[in-house]
């Protein structure tokens, strides 16, 4: 199951897996150009000690209090809490049948629902989103190192995440196009010779996410999950958003404490309290009201 899965995920630092840190070699690129890993960085394969171990020490928070905690929710919260949950249940499969990618995508869309015959054709959009300029090759390809995925084939990346990581990785680049390229091209700020993967930290922030919250529990168990179905309860986007300010707020601490890949989940912990302290401000009524909102551009 599930669980099972991602337990399996956070074992495989000892397992004999592996990771991808980028190597920078080159100057930053300009805004609109194309990002080549042979030319621009280099990919380079190691343990993956420091991707699923930090899933486990960010994500396996929470006081003790926080377990004995229990809340009530409105119909409309466990409606929401409900949809958000079938999203989190779709695992990344190659045959996923065209209607559960067209439900879960109406969120990525809204103005304009995609509907994808199969899981590959959404990351083909993702790869569209991401390089315009760059033609993909195939569905399992060695381009897909330059986005940050571990290998040729993206995905093995997703089974501690699921189809939903794919959805955020889609909503943060066609709602917040220019945040999502500075994180993608690592455009903004001294960066560390030996960066975080882009894509593979976005499936580690919507695990982490999900855990913070408790969305897998019938009823939130923190003050800070309750307060997030407030918030889900009156856009069903929340969830959405708050991937990619986390993202945002994730990439701006690692670069505040000039961080490199071994640190990565250091700065994954600490952006967790970060977006738990955000939350919990008195006169926060939705997602766009955090402060770390404006970290994001468009």
């Amino acid at each position: 199951d599930r669980e099972r899965e991602r337990l399996e995920m956070d074992d495989r630092g000892g397992g004999g897996g592996s990771f991808v840190a980028v190597r920078r070699v080159a100057p930053r690129l300009e805004q609109g150009s194309v990002y080549h890993s042979s030319s621009s960085a280099e990919v380079v394969a190691g343990s993956a000690a420091w991707l699923g171990r930090g899933l486990s020490c960010v994500c396996a928070q929470g006081s003790n209090g926080d377990t004995r905690l229990s809340f009530d929710l409105t119909p409309a919260q466990e409606e929401c809490l409900l949809r958000l949950q079938s999203r989190i249940d779709v695992a990344y499969d190659s045959s996923i049948p065209q209607h559960q990618v067209r439900f879960s995508l109406r969120l990525v869309f809204p103005q304009n629902e995609r509907t994808y015959a199969s899981a590959p054709e959404a990351l083909k959009d993702l790869w569209k989103l991401a390089f315009p300029e760059e033609e993909l090759h195939g569905i399992v390809s060695e381009q897909w190192k330059e986005m940050g995925w571990q290998g040729k084939d993206p995905s093995t990346d997703f089974r501690g995440g699921g189809f939903i990581s794919l959805e955020n990785l889609l909503y943060f680049a066609k709602n917040f196009p220019k945040s999502f390229q500075d994180l993608l091209r690592k455009q903004v700020g001294d960066r560390s010779v030996w960066e975080y993967p882009f894509a593979v930290a976005g499936v580690n922030i919507t695990f982490m996410l999900i855990q913070m919250l408790g969305l897998e529990a019938v009823k939130p168990r923190s003050i800070v999950g309750e307060t997030f179905l407030r918030f889900l309860s009156v856009n069903e986007s929340a969830f959405d958003l708050l991937y990619c300010i986390a993202f945002k707020l994730m990439d701006q601490q690692w670069l505040s404490v000039r961080a490199s890949y071994m640190e990565f989940n250091t700065v994954m912990k600490s952006t967790r309290r970060q977006l738990e302290r955000e939350i919990m401000v008195e006169d926060i009524t939705g997602i766009e009201d955090m402060p770390s909102y404006s970290l994001l551009s468009q």
